[in-house]
């Protein structure tokens, strides 16, 4: 187990140093006419970015001092990005240079042929001087030198030009550097402005007519921690309570980091307002940071945790189970606490913080799974990857009987950015078909 680990270690971070070799023989030394304090600098930038990267993740899941957290954080998460779109905008850039290279051959070749052959002296047009036998010589002569000036002309053209090689790689590299910049730029003005409003209608068959319309609140993967903090914590509670709802449920993911750290930052989460309350279940990230600490925290916000627990509202039960990292601590989900002993002939709304626990869900009855985690992927093109994990990457879907919501989040874990997955609040309301 420990070989294949290792292994795997060294083949992430052969991985990791390729790409970033390859990014900079693209963006810098490629780009530039030879060594010199550009090369240097770009040579820096390409080693401090990745290592600056892994001490952000290295300093958050090892609990190091939050200064210091904070100071890596954001240079080292936003590298994530950044380097992830250099790479996929330079190797898109690799299709299109041989075009631009040809276009500009091409171009210059045409160049050539509108300007014409050199003139080939006088001896070309001389009068004969002699006799015959010795003017035949001299246009033997004259041919030759054209021929070996047509030859080293078309030897020049074959060689690939190193202005024009320079030329491209500069076109290409500014181009995917600026696409990069601006993709991730963009995506980190999406997470930080706050999360979007979805609404969804999703009936249940069981749900009586008195329950029509109920309308949940549902935000996930908050990820208060080093990059997002207190204001980010309070535009979560003004886009909820904007929605007037008739519950709120917060389904896990809702820190990075310990309770003395992120106290302060979770503090605004005391002003979320609804007509039945707020509930919260644990997600895994909870688990790196002191469950039991940040249940107790979450208590006395106001907020009331379903370990492996269920209530009952008008018109339908409401469920949470525990997330399932917390099997490492003996405090994983247990769905016949939370399910076993209740009434099946009542609607039942079971907050549990992954998509794969809808196949438990099943198994007990439940009518609808509320759950985050996947972020939609939060950077494409990384909803492949948590396709392939997940059974919903976001969205509404059934699972025989049951439905099964994915929120995106509202946060961002690592990097303060999404690409291809914004980030939202979803508003569920809850249809009755005796409405």
């Amino acid at each position: 187990m420990v070989i294949l680990f290792v292994a795997a270690a060294l083949a992430a971070l052969a991985l990791l140093v390729g790409l970033h070799r390859y990014a900079y023989l693209r963006l810098v030394r490629d780009t530039t006419s030879g060594p010199g304090p550009v090369r240097r600098l770009g040579a820096a930038v390409f080693v401090a970015g990745p290592l600056l990267m892994v001490g952000a993740v290295a300093s958050e899941r090892a609990g190091a001092p939050f200064w210091l957290q904070r100071t890596l954080s954001w240079p080292g998460f936003l590298w994530m990005p950044l380097g992830l779109y250099l790479v996929l905008a330079l190797l898109a850039g690799e299709l299109v240079r041989p075009l631009l290279r040809r276009a500009l051959e091409r171009g210059a070749a045409r160049q050539g042929e509108n300007e014409g052959p050199a003139p080939s002296g006088d001896t070309a047009t001389a009068e004969p001087v002699g006799d015959t036998a010795t003017a035949e010589p001299a246009g033997e002569t004259v041919v030759t030198e054209a021929v070996a000036g047509e030859v080293v002309a078309g030897e020049a053209a074959a060689r690939p030009d190193p202005s024009r090689r320079l030329f491209v790689s500069r076109v290409v590299g500014g181009t995917a550097a600026a696409v990069a910049v601006g993709t991730v730029g963009y995506g980190t003005y999406g997470v930080l402005r706050g999360p979007r409003v979805k609404r969804v209608t999703v009936p249940l068959a069981k749900l009586p007519r008195s329950a029509h319309g109920f309308r949940i609140a549902v935000v996930s993967d908050i990820h208060l921690g080093p990059v997002l903090g207190r204001g980010f914590a309070q535009k979560v509670v003004d886009t909820i309570n904007s929605t007037q709802p008739d519950l709120i449920a917060v389904v896990g993911d809702l820190v990075d980091g310990s309770v003395k750290n992120l106290g302060p930052a979770a503090a605004p989460l005391a002003g979320l307002r609804a007509r039945h309350g707020s509930y919260f279940v644990t997600g895994n990230h909870e688990y790196f940071s002191g469950a039991a600490q940040w249940v107790r925290q979450v208590r006395e916000l106001g907020i009331h945790p379903l370990e492996n627990a269920r209530t009952e509202l008008a018109g339908f039960d409401l469920a949470g189970v525990n997330d399932l990292q917390g099997e490492s601590e003996g405090q994983g989900p247990d769905f016949g606490k939370a399910l076993g002993d209740r009434d099946r002939t009542r609607a039942c709304v079971l907050l549990a913080h992954q998509p794969v626990q809808i196949h438990e869900a099943v198994r007990h009855g439940v009518d609808l799974q509320l759950s985050g985690h996947t972020h939609g992927g939060q950077l494409w093109p990384g909803n492949f990857v948590a396709a392939a994990a997940n059974p919903t990457v976001a969205g509404l879907e059934r699972y025989g009987d049951t439905q099964l919501y994915v929120s995106r989040g509202a946060g961002a874990w690592g990097p303060p950015t999404r690409v291809g997955a914004p980030s939202d609040i979803t508003v569920v309301e809850l249809a009755s078909p005796e409405a």
